[in-house]
């Protein structure tokens, strides 16, 4: 198994100690996320999947989802990127597990920030890409689903 902590938080460290001070400060929360990050993996039966990057910085993610009877089962990321963007995608995949395809539609960058108890400022776009990520899943998924229309929670017919 990887070690996340060991691998990474040096470099989170390092990012914050290159450009001294709170201008990349992250909290406790973002730095959990980001040495434990929640969700991570593949899912070889997805039911929705997505790829996005941010050309700007070089962030990229992958990001699987399982749906039964409308409800996000399981969902399962993959991500390079920085502290924050890692962290970010971490948080809109517990935000969105469990809920339905309509409240998933309606999360967005400011409830994962604000979940995370906030990030810095220069560091924001990072945010997008979890919830971008997750909604471009969820398009994939009403797409492959034809009988399921994009307002409707419930699963296609057999």
């Amino acid at each position: 198994m990887h070690d996340w902590k060991k691998a990474y938080a040096p470099a989170a460290q390092q990012e914050f100690e290159e450009h001294q001070g709170p201008v990349l400060f992250y909290n406790e929360t973002v730095i959990d996320h980001f040495t434990n990050p929640r969700n991570v993996g593949e899912m070889a039966d997805a039911d929705g999947y997505a790829l996005i990057g941010d050309p700007s910085c070089g962030d990229q993610m992958k990001l699987w989802i399982k749906v039964e009877q409308g409800i996000l089962v399981d969902i399962k990321f993959k991500s390079f990127g920085c502290p924050g963007a890692i962290a970010t995608s971490s948080m809109a995949t517990v935000l969105a597990k469990g809920k339905s395809i309509s409240e998933a539609k309606k999360l967005t960058d400011d409830d994962v920030i604000r979940a995370l108890g906030g990030i810095p400022e220069n560091k924001a776009h990072c945010s997008l890409m979890g919830v971008g990520a997750l909604h471009a899943a969820i398009r994939d998924y009403e797409q492959r689903h034809v009988n399921v229309s994009p307002e409707s929670d419930s699963e296609h017919a057999p």
